[in-house]
């Protein structure tokens, strides 16, 4: 993540030189929105992902024109509202697409998908966050497999805050906190620990049925 972040700290400070505070503010946003809930994330996933917004925490410590608290909770919302409307998607318009298609591979692969879901959903949406690819796909996936709606609701919550407020906070105090930094992909690494401590009890739970 550091090549990225330096790169975009100079991008963030230009948006930031050439259109003001507000529009700073919805250029990130709208960023952080857009690459799940329009998916560019897949197409460019460092400029909407974490690089981005611990860049822009970075350029909140330095600059007193840009309100930390308003710039982490304006990233978590946008970060929620990007996977929801990427869980919508799926489910109101990838489900029915794969239902009218024929083959029974796919509709094995659908009910592998379904079964992955009920058992790990909730780590797998908390998890991706911090993976750039899957950070795109699995919101709409998961709408497709028909995950449990307030499952999904509470994990991609706390994804939202772990990952959206969670990295920007981290990006404002490295400025002046260097082990901050260390401290970010602690965070990461507590959920990608999770999710493979709940994969082996449920491997564990499935052979000893």
């Amino acid at each position: 993540m550091h090549l990225h972040t330096a790169a975009l700290d100079g991008q963030v400070s230009t948006w930031l030189a050439e259109f003001g505070p507000i529009a700073f503010y919805l250029i990130v946003f709208g960023l952080v929105f857009s690459g799940t809930g329009l998916f560019i994330g897949a197409f460019i996933p460092f400029i909407t992902g974490d690089s981005l917004i611990f860049a822009a925490g970075l350029l909140a410590a330095r600059n007193g024109d840009i309100n930390i608290v308003v710039l982490s909770i304006g990233v978590g919302i946008a970060a929620f509202m990007g996977d929801q409307v990427g869980f919508v998607l799926g489910r109101h318009y990838g489900r029915p697409y794969l239902d009218r298609r024929k083959g029974e591979r796919l509709k094995s692969a659908i009910k592998k998908s379904e079964k992955f879901y009920t058992e790990l959903g909730w780590w797998a949406v908390v998890v991706a966050r911090f993976m750039p690819w899957a950070r795109v796909l699995v919101p709409a996936i998961a709408g497709i497999a028909r995950m449990n709606y307030y499952k999904f609701l509470s994990a991609n919550l706390v994804g939202a805050l772990a990952w959206g407020v969670g990295l920007t906070l981290a990006g404002y105090y490295a400025y002046t906190i260097p082990a901050v930094k260390t401290a970010s992909y602690a965070i990461a690494m507590f959920f990608i620990i999770g999710s493979v401590v709940a994969g082996i009890r449920s491997w564990l739970r499935n052979r000893n049925a």
